[in-house]
């Protein structure tokens, strides 16, 4: 499961699904209707924010808005809460952290996309985060 601290616009379509269906996911296990990835460590940030399942579904509308954007159909009715929410800080490290992991990827999957994003050094994040000076999560797996 990755919830992406960077803007959804640097998602190639496999990621900005697979996005979308981890999202879901998340939001199936802080509402309590699934038992699995109950403590996965992507979910920490979702759950110490004040209103977990408005945070995620925050994050699940601007998914969809980006779907749109390309001219996907990502299905707004399966969000609880897509209202806006309280953001979330994260770690300046943590951004450039999941930058670089995605670049990695964009370069097996989308090269274009690549070569389109490769020279950016700080992306801009997901509109749920309000970037703070700080290291790498302890909750990433490296």
């Amino acid at each position: 499961m990755r919830l992406w601290t960077v803007h959804p616009q640097y998602l190639d379509a496999k990621g900005l699904t697979a996005a979308w269906r981890e999202a879901l996911l998340a939001q199936k296990v802080l509402s309590g209707a699934t038992a699995g990835y109950r403590f996965h460590p992507q979910l920490i940030r979702f759950r110490s924010h004040p209103q977990p399942l408005q945070a995620v579904g925050a994050f699940l509308a601007s998914l969809a808005d980006e779907a749109k954007h390309r001219d996907y159909r990502f299905d707004k009715t399966k969000i609880l809460y897509p209202s806006i929410a309280e953001e979330i800080e994260e770690t300046e490290e943590q951004l450039i952290f999941e930058w670089a992991h995605l670049l990695q990827k964009l370069q097996k999957r989308a090269p274009i996309l690549h070569r389109r994003h490769y020279e950016i050094i700080k992306p801009e994040s997901h509109p749920l985060f309000r970037i703070v000076p700080g290291e790498i999560r302890k909750w990433e797996k490296r």
